[in-house]
């Protein structure tokens, strides 16, 4: 067993546990902390497994999908208890039941729709740990497995409710093993964008919603539903997810480069300025029509499969334009450098 793990690819920001840190509620302010506390040391772990991600892969044992859900039993260690595994039926544990289907069928996405056989493509098996600490409001990706904590009971909500949630994490280790994008500035903005793309595309995917039934919002069930809040972004309209919340302030993402974020926190704005490819995948995906999986989602993936470790917005772009082309023709080249253009790229 593992000593404690910091988060290293937290879907919950960190500039949201900061203004939750600032909350005038005593019993917020004591959960933001402690939940801030539970994300120390976080680069210096990511620096590490991020330049040895094939060490940490464990192969399933049939080459194809296998899903391993373990129990912290809200400790700071992992990965905890093992509880469920491929072929074993649910175990009542509502959390270990939705890790383990949402990781099934984003699994099953790659490998059906993208022709990817799980993380590294060569049937990783996925690990989940759920339950982890008390009061745990995040989900992460720590380079060789997933981690959900349970939310605060008073903002957040069990973080496996979400498909994109789970489906976001998970691609964070397709990253990993493709682009292995470096998480700082606009590659660490890119590297929230493709798992960003690819939870809200997994979630349409499953949901069987084309572009225009879409809500293109990220972690809406996650969050305790109230009138300032809608989920933790908006890929749509970046800005709007929530808005004067008494606990989490109003979004701060751009959604054009003229607005981009150029400051040291959140690693460079990763979390904030991927707002902006957030929405030029919008863009495209609606101008593409139809469902996100036909067209929109195969040419993401193989730009980021061209991508490189300190690839920026302008290389992404101009490997979304050219996977469009070779994989679609020249009107869809053409459409999605519109979209680029159209936040400022």
């Amino acid at each position: 067993m593992s000593v404690e793990q910091p988060c290293t690819h937290g879907i919950v920001p960190p500039f949201i546990l900061e203004r939750m840190a600032e909350a005038e509620s005593p019993k917020m302010r004591k959960l933001a902390r402690e939940n801030i506390a539970a994300t120390a040391g976080a680069r210096a772990r990511r620096a590490t497994l991020t330049h040895a991600p094939l060490l940490l892969a464990s192969a399933s044992p049939t080459g194809k999908k296998h899903r391993l859900v373990y129990d912290a039993k809200h400790a700071p260690t992992l990965p905890g208890k093992l509880v469920r595994q491929e072929g074993q039926p649910r175990t009542g544990d509502v959390a270990v039941d939705e890790a383990h289907k949402f990781t099934g069928r984003s699994y099953d996405f790659y490998f059906r729709i993208l022709g990817r056989n799980s993380l590294d493509n060569r049937g990783m098996v996925l690990c989940s740990s759920v339950h982890y600490r008390r009061r745990f409001a995040n989900a992460y990706w720590d380079g060789s497995q997933m981690v959900f904590g349970d939310g605060d009971g008073t903002v957040f909500q069990r973080l496996t409710r979400s498909i994109d949630v789970v489906a976001h994490e998970l691609t964070h280790g397709v990253v990993t093993f493709t682009a292995n994008l470096e998480y700082q500035d606009e590659p660490g903005a890119l590297n929230e964008h493709f798992a960003d793309v690819f939870g809200t595309v997994v979630r349409q995917w499953s949901k069987r919603q084309s572009v225009r039934r879409a809500d293109w919002l990220i972690g809406s069930e996650i969050l305790t539903p109230a009138p300032t809040r809608k989920a933790i972004r908006s890929m749509s309209h970046p800005g709007t997810a929530f808005r004067d919340d008494p606990y989490l302030g109003t979004d701060p993402q751009p959604a054009h480069m003229k607005d981009k974020y150029t400051g040291d926190d959140d690693d460079g704005g990763v979390h904030i300025n991927s707002g902006i490819p957030n929405r030029a995948f919008y863009l495209a995906a609606t101008a593409f029509g139809g469902r996100s999986w036909d067209k929109a989602a195969s040419v993401w993936y193989k730009a980021l499969l061209t991508l490189t470790p300190r690839s920026d917005f302008a290389d992404c772009a101009a490997a979304t334009a050219d996977a469009a082309g070779s994989l679609c023709g020249k009107a869809a080249q053409t459409l999605v450098r519109n979209a680029w253009k159209q936040v400022g790229v």
